[in-house]
């Protein structure tokens, strides 16, 4: 005995055709799917590009702002170091103003009043440093305040006795160039021979063939 299905042939082969049909669209839905998952879609990929591009971008302006950074770092330091240089030696040069002020004052004190005007020696001083050195200082000035400058020389005797015998040194080399317009201030270490006894220094300032001033200082 043979069965036989009760649906013709037409409505069979169109039921067919219809699962095959809905089996394909489930087919592509799922190819579809699966490039969007897997990032294949034409647009993720521009988009993706694009941010990679703005990626490269944003670094490449930090690394410009880094550099600008540094280097307005180190411009910043220089010139605080100059600053600071500067400060120093502005605080060197009032020191000597300071300094000129002071020598100055303690220059028209030595002054007499009514004194003519000339050149003079004034504030010999001389010590014993040890047995056998002697430390020496003149101050010479010029009385007018508006003097020309002076040419001449400076000459330092030391006078004493030696082994007991009556002694007397000047400076090596004989007396000194001495040029200056105000004042100027000298100073010398002598070296003295063993035994010897210095008595008194005495500093003479010489312009040509004229002495200008003399002065005797007693240890």
């Amino acid at each position: 005995m043979a069965v036989r299905s009760a649906l013709p042939w037409p409505i069979r082969w169109i039921m067919g055709a219809l699962m095959l049909g809905f089996s394909a669209a489930i087919a592509l839905w799922a190819f579809e799917f699966g490039k969007g998952i897997a990032g294949l879609d034409t647009g993720a990929q521009d988009e993706l590009k694009k941010l990679r591009a703005e990626v490269i971008e944003l670094r490449s302006d930090r690394d410009k702002s880094q550099t600008v950074a540094n280097t307005s770092g180190s411009l910043l330091i220089a010139e605080k170091a100059v600053q600071e240089k500067m400060a120093t030696q502005i605080k060197q040069l009032e020191s000597d103003n300071r300094l000129m002020r002071d020598d100055l004052g303690f220059f028209e004190k030595l002054l007499p009043a009514g004194s003519a005007d000339g050149t003079a020696i004034r504030g010999l001083q001389a010590e014993l440093l040890s047995p056998t050195q002697l430390k020496w200082q003149v101050l010479v000035i010029q009385s007018a305040k508006n003097a020309p400058d002076f040419n001449g020389k400076l000459d330092v005797t030391i006078n004493g006795t030696l082994a007991g015998k009556p002694w007397m040194v000047s400076l090596p080399g004989g007396a000194q160039a001495l040029q200056f317009r105000q004042y100027r201030r000298i100073e010398g270490v002598l070296d003295l021979p063993p035994q010897a006894v210095v008595k008194t220094v005495t500093a003479k300032v010489v312009e040509g063939t004229v002495t200008r001033s003399v002065q005797t200082f007693k240890l």
